[in-house]
């Protein structure tokens, strides 16, 4: 009997419970993932500093954050999801607060530490939960939700600070609204706690996994880091979210030196980049069950945004049409996600789901961790369209990366075949 025909009969509304209330988990850690960039022009106003001092604070957040998702994926195989989830909230509410509080760069660097702790785990933990949590047919579009909620995360962080601070003429009001957010949300899955204990639901899939384990001989913790599938996932990470980076914390002062458009409107290139990304990842849960080799879909995309990115950094383009292309460049990123974390989940081990996770997914904070200070670099010394070409050229990075998967996929399979 096939894994899925054996799968309990799940409702819909258990599954959607759960995938909801990971989505606005992921979606919070995105949103302190831009914390602290789109507050920068008030910071520099305030403060003095320079671009490549505002790239630092970005490194330290990635920096933190990337060390701690690695090794936080053995934590969440040995104490489980739930509490750790909690645990990152927590850090969350008290970076905002320290933004709230800062007097000067120690005070940020203190924020960006700690909401870099905060957002080291959610990776392993959420795939852990999804993984554990929701049925196998209902996985795919799991997995899109997830991306998707955390790009409106990383899209309603730029609106949200930017619009509390000039409505009430402080960044430290919109820092102490941020933190309240993520009491908010700690208070919701506290409520519906059961939805996301990762102790309960062991569907089918999971079932199998664990009884194939207990067959084999025990693995050392640390062989999954031998699978070349897994180092070829983490480098499409650094790639793509290199280019992100980019695009993030500084298209907007660079669409400004370059075109001369108001801040009003380069604000809102970063939260169109994300939205077009999540209309990439909507298109692309369908892409999990209905295309046989995502890597050329991938490719065909994160091409296209290279371009779009591209023409941009050219400065051919009327401003406004410019601030659109690099937003609509978001499309071909989101488009790669959730046939991405399929791919992670069947290249790992039973039993190392949060490992996995962690250590692939840690390849998004290396890449913005030397994303930022670099194209700080650039702005610094007069090359905003550096921060448009360098994106571009991660993207066409990406490209190798993603075929590189794709064609070990494909010799997997045949191999497969063959000694069926």
């Amino acid at each position: 009997m096939s894994t899925l025909s054996s799968s309990p009969v799940v409702p819909l509304r258990q599954d959607a419970r759960t995938i909801g209330l990971i989505g606005v988990a992921h979606g919070t850690s995105h949103f302190f993932h831009m914390l602290l960039p789109p507050l920068f022009p008030l910071f520099i106003r305030d403060f003095g500093f320079t671009y490549s001092e505002l790239g630092l604070l970005v490194s330290t957040f990635f920096v933190i954050s990337g060390i701690g998702q690695a090794l936080s994926g053995f934590l969440v195989d040995r104490l489980g999801a739930r509490p750790i989830l909690f645990a990152a909230l927590g850090c969350f509410a008290m970076a905002a607060l320290a933004t709230a509080t800062a007097n000067g760069y120690a005070g940020l660097m203190l924020a960006a530490a700690l909401a870099g702790l905060g957002n080291s785990p959610f990776h392993p933990v959420d795939f852990t939960i999804l993984n554990k949590r929701v049925s196998q047919r209902r996985l795919g579009h799991a997995f899109s939700v997830h991306g998707i909620t955390g790009n409106l995360g990383w899209a309603a962080a730029p609106v949200f600070l930017a619009g509390i601070a000039g409505f009430s003429g402080s960044w430290r009001i919109a820092a102490a609204c941020a933190g309240s957010w993520a009491v908010l949300v700690m208070l919701l899955l506290f409520l519906n706690r059961d939805a996301i204990d990762d102790r309960q639901g062991q569907w089918a899939h999971e079932a199998a996994h664990a009884r194939a384990a207990t067959e084999k001989a025990p693995e050392h913790p640390l062989a999954f880091l031998k699978l070349p599938s897994v180092w070829l996932c983490f480098s499409f990470f650094f790639w793509s979210t290199g280019a992100l980076s980019a695009i993030q914390s500084f298209a907007s002062p660079a669409l400004q030196q370059m075109y001369g458009l108001p801040l009003a409107v380069t604000s809102l290139v970063v939260t169109g980049f994300m939205l077009s990304g999540a209309a990439g990842m909507a298109v692309g849960g369908f892409l999990v069950a209905r295309t046989e080799r995502l890597e050329r879909v991938i490719a065909a995309c994160l091409f296209g945004a290279a371009a779009l990115l591209t023409l941009v950094a050219m400065g051919v383009l009327p401003g406004s049409l410019a601030a659109t292309f690099a937003a609509l460049a978001g499309f071909g990123t989101g488009l790669a996600g959730p046939s991405r974390d399929m791919l992670i989940r069947r290249a790992a081990p039973p039993g190392t789901t949060g490992r996995v996770y962690g250590t692939v997914y840690s390849g998004l904070d290396l890449g913005f961790a030397l994303g930022a200070p670099t194209f700080g670099v650039l702005l610094d010394h007069g090359s905003p369209s550096g921060v448009f070409y360098g994106a571009a050229l991660m993207l066409l990075m990406g490209i190798a990366s993603a075929s590189f998967v794709g064609i070990r996929i494909a010799r997997t399979r045949v191999a497969a075949g063959v000694a069926a």
